[in-house]
């Protein structure tokens, strides 16, 4: 999962892009509205964490923005502020959550991963595909009840599907959200991932639909 971190506090910001990405994130930083707003506007996020007290174009401008843009990824908002109004504006611009500071990481964490679960349609921690299940607190995998060790790309690519479950991915879909703006997009190591995959799953835990892209199938749900 691919996220974005618009934050203008140096220290504040590298914490937080240290943290998720030992999360298994993959972690893109804008310090400013400006760089902010066009990361949102151009790139592929699966959530953002946005700071309302921005050089350039405050938080607000940069979320109402995106919501006129038609850009509806998952948006948590930072502000040191306590008024409530404050909190109500940022939902009303159409912010998804928001976290007063200072925050302990693990819950800004814990609230990335529902807001995350709940736009690919996901209530519960566990995704669920036949054997294959994945812990999204945990960030652990098993087959069969049996854990499964995998990489960190092998696990941040699984999750992506089963976040997606049922759904075709493109290759450049995976891509742009599994890694941050910096990767070589015309790597193959898609292609790689996927085997190793299959590999420690199954072969069928991952459809490819030539063509188009991959999908990740509930075998129950596939024979139906």
């Amino acid at each position: 999962m691919r996220v974005l971190i618009v934050e203008d506090e140096p220290t504040l910001g590298r914490q937080l892009r240290a943290t998720l990405e030992g999360a298994g994130y993959a972690v893109d930083l804008a310090t400013d509205g400006e760089d902010g707003h066009f990361l949102g506007s151009t790139e592929s996020y699966d959530a953002i964490v946005l700071d309302l007290g921005l050089p350039e174009i405050d938080g607000l401008t940069v979320l109402d923005r995106w919501r006129k843009e038609d850009i509806d990824v998952p948006v948590l908002v930072l502000t040191a502020r306590d008024s409530w109004s404050d909190k109500v504006a940022g939902l009303d611009a159409g912010a998804d959550d928001y976290l007063a500071k200072p925050f302990q990481t693990e819950e800004l964490i814990a609230r990335l991963r529902a807001l995350i679960r709940r736009a690919s349609g996901n209530a519960s921690s566990e995704l669920v595909a036949g054997d294959v299940r994945l812990d999204t607190r945990s960030g652990k995998v098993s087959l069969a009840a049996e854990p499964v060790k995998l990489t960190a790309q092998e696990y941040k690519l699984l999750s992506y599907l089963m976040h997606h479950k049922g759904k075709v991915v493109s290759r450049t879909e995976l891509i742009e959200h599994i890694y941050d703006q910096d990767f070589d997009r015309d790597s193959n190591t898609i292609e790689v991932f996927v085997t190793r995959i299959r590999k420690k799953l199954g072969a069928e835990v991952i459809t490819t639909i030539r063509g188009l892209g991959y999908s990740l199938e509930d075998p129950e749900e596939r024979r139906e």
